[in-house]
């Protein structure tokens, strides 16, 4: 355990479950991601977000808002204008959010790799 790490454990798993569904589903973490680089419309996340439903993106984004990770605001305009952006709370999971995207991509191949012995394991 490095310091500074927090111990999983029992006791304390619980606590913590709510909080980790809401910011270690991939929906989440694309957006946090996304929004680093400053406040985005509505359609700019979705295209940018591949394979993501309207409602998906819908449902996600006010998750996030609703656990005060980013604020909406909409602009009266038409059509509305409607602005994601992350809040102070939100920016604080951008290390973890980025060096967890960081350790994917370096390790994608080993983990295809991986995936595809197991599936051939499984196949036998």
């Amino acid at each position: 355990m490095t310091p500074g790490h927090t111990r999983v454990t029992r006791a304390n798993a619980c606590p913590a479950h709510d909080v980790l569904s809401r910011v270690g589903d991939k929906w989440s973490v694309l957006v946090i991601a996304l929004l680093d680089e400053g406040s985005k419309r509505f359609s700019e996340l979705r295209r940018e977000i591949p394979g993501i439903s309207q409602r998906m993106l819908t449902l996600t984004l006010r998750g996030l808002e609703r656990d005060g990770l980013l604020t909406r605001t909409v602009t009266p305009s038409i059509p509305p204008r409607v602005d994601y952006e992350l809040t102070q709370l939100g920016k604080t999971l951008l290390e973890p959010v980025i060096g967890l995207a960081t350790w994917a991509e370096k390790n994608r191949v080993r983990i295809q790799e991986a995936r595809n012995r197991f599936d051939q394991k499984a196949a036998r």
